[in-house]
């Protein structure tokens, strides 16, 4: 039984991941085929595309590693190969939540409607400050990533050199690192933009609450300015809610009972990359011209099956 769930969860896993190298990719290359054609990009594209591209590696990386774990089962821990997927695993991830959180920042600067000072003083410099935001974000993350290949390197050298002290066995080491060293750094590093994050959002959806509550009490509730305030409203706290399972997923992947050796990996896995592969269909529909390019290629298909 146990290994007809093990089978599920694996193929559920890399369905997920396929759906969103799609949507990612769709983005990419929506937006980067509107960069070459303009020459520039809006900071809300330029923050789409930062993400989708991301995403996009990430869900690879992801795919890649898990079926290196499943095939070299044995050797993958002790082996150089956990350092690699490591490296690329813990910059790219680290880079989607920041992107994430510049762009939960953007829509709160451009939709919610406050009056305070420091309020309008963002929403007049955030947009020109995005470029700035991303590359920092990349520079952010590269320092993340050398100190996650610190710990990785250590542990490694200590099984090369078989510098473990008493009865403790490379499974102790690794354990006790990822306790005491990996958990309160991601927690640390993870902790600054998802605070942002949902500073960011609580006042969004709190203005847009406020707002529809307004609306509402002016109109029927089918009016479609409520309406579109509605769905705004669920989609914001559907992305509130997958960003919160992927950075508890995350945490939780540096505790000892997430461990590769875990019932529970792959579940982790899935909630770790549930984000990555079902937001870029919330932004592909809430976006016009994502949502038009992708209305036009579903027509395009339709024909082409019909013929």
């Amino acid at each position: 039984m146990q290994l007809v769930l093990t089978a599920l969860s694996m193929l559920l896993f890399v369905l997920l991941c396929l759906l969103g190298i799609l949507a990612n990719g769709f983005i990419v290359l929506v937006l980067g085929r509107e960069w070459r054609r303009r020459g520039r990009l809006l900071p809300s594209d330029m923050i789409l595309i930062s993400l989708g591209a991301s995403r996009f590696c990430l869900q690879w990386v992801g795919m890649a590693h898990n079926f290196y774990y499943v095939v070299h089962l044995g050797e993958f821990s002790a082996g150089p190969a956990q350092r690699l997927f490591g490296v690329q695993w813990d910059f790219l991830n680290s880079s989607t939540f920041w992107f994430t959180t510049w762009l939960s920042v953007l829509f709160c600067v451009k939709i919610a409607n406050f009056s305070h000072p420091a309020f309008l003083w963002l929403k007049w410099r955030f947009p020109g400050s995005v470029p700035w935001l991303l590359l920092g974000s990349l520079l952010v993350s590269m320092v993340i990533t050398l100190l996650f290949f610190w710990g990785n390197h250590a542990v490694y050298q200590g099984l090369f050199a078989g510098e473990f002290h008493g009865n403790m066995t490379y499974q102790d080491c690794n354990m006790r690192m990822e306790t005491h060293y990996f958990l309160p750094l991601k927690v640390a590093t993870l902790s600054i933009p998802c605070s942002l994050f949902l500073a960011s959002m609580a006042l969004l959806i709190s203005s847009l609450r406020k707002h529809t509550r307004t609306m509402r009490s002016a109109h029927s509730p089918q009016d479609p300015s409520t309406q579109a305030h509605t769905r705004a409203l669920r989609s914001l706290t559907c992305f509130l809610v997958l960003y919160i399972l992927s950075f508890m997923s995350v945490v939780s992947d540096a505790a000892t009972f997430s461990c590769t050796y875990s019932d529970w990996y792959w579940l982790w896995q899935i909630l770790t990359y549930l984000c990555a592969s079902v937001h870029p269909f919330i932004l592909i529909l809430s976006n016009l011209r994502l949502r038009a390019v992708s209305r036009q290629l579903l027509l395009a298909a339709r024909r082409f099956w019909a013929v």
